[in-house]
């Protein structure tokens, strides 16, 4: 058998980052930068369609449950006036029953005719106490809407004065801070005049003891050469000079 000849693998080279390649390099990074961006963003906007569509599903479902109440209580209504009108029927019925009843028992004694006055005023009775009941039941469901109304006001009128409560805080806290601020700045400027001025009198003492010293030369050498004295007598002369001046200042 033949032998096979071994083929020799080049290694691959990893060729460092060359400067002709940056520019692509860069171009791709931004470019995928980029793209990260777009989908951050649409990511968030899904985040905001969610949340969005969660509120409005639930506003849906407390309109529905709103809605259902007051179908609920419409229907209500509707039983309680049809009841109140089937009972007014049954009324206008016996009445008339009764009206025929007098008919036929026209000739009939005394007391069937004041049973009947009683049967009349106790149906008028009825009548009168199923229009006061109505009117209760109007009267109370206005003063429960004005309660209501005047919760909703006082709430608001709560609201504002809290709200303005708050404001009133924020501004008393800021003018207090600006107190604080504007007083350390009178402060440190106070403390800067003071050094100054103590500079200035520094100054003015050196000032005076320089003069004082040019003085006592003069007179030193005026002395000197008036009296013509020694040296050690001239210079203890000036030294008392010195001392009484400078008692008497």
């Amino acid at each position: 058998m033949p032998k096979k000849k071994k083929i020799k693998k080049k290694k691959r080279t990893t060729n460092p980052l060359t400067l002709e390649k940056l520019p692509s390099t860069i171009s791709k990074f931004y470019q995928s930068y980029k793209k990260q961006k777009e989908v951050d963003y649409l990511r968030k906007i899904k985040l905001q369609e969610r949340e969005e569509t969660k509120n409005i599903l639930q506003e849906k479902k407390k309109l529905s449950l709103r809605t259902d109440k007051i179908e609920k209580e419409e229907e209500r209504l509707r039983l309680k006036d049809e009841e109140l009108k089937q009972k007014e029927n049954e009324i206008k019925l016996k009445e008339e029953d009764q009206r025929k009843k007098d008919e036929d028992l026209r000739l009939k004694d005394s007391d069937l005719r004041r049973k009947d006055l009683d049967q009349n005023r106790r149906d008028k009775q009825l009548n009168l106490k199923a229009e006061e009941q109505k009117r209760k039941d109007v009267d109370l469901a206005v003063r429960e809407e004005e309660q209501k109304r005047k919760e909703q006001k006082e709430n608001r009128k709560k609201y504002k004065e809290l709200k303005l409560k708050a404001i009133n805080d924020e501004l008393l806290k800021n003018q207090e801070e600006i107190r604080i601020k504007e007083w350390e700045r009178k402060f440190e400027e106070e403390r800067r005049l003071e050094e100054k001025r103590e500079e200035l009198k520094a100054e003015r003492l050196a000032r005076k003891q320089q003069e004082r010293a040019v003085l006592l030369e003069e007179k030193e050498n005026k002395i000197r050469e008036e009296q013509n004295l020694p040296k050690q007598e001239l210079v203890s002369r000036l030294e008392n000079f010195q001392t009484k001046h400078s008692k008497k200042n």
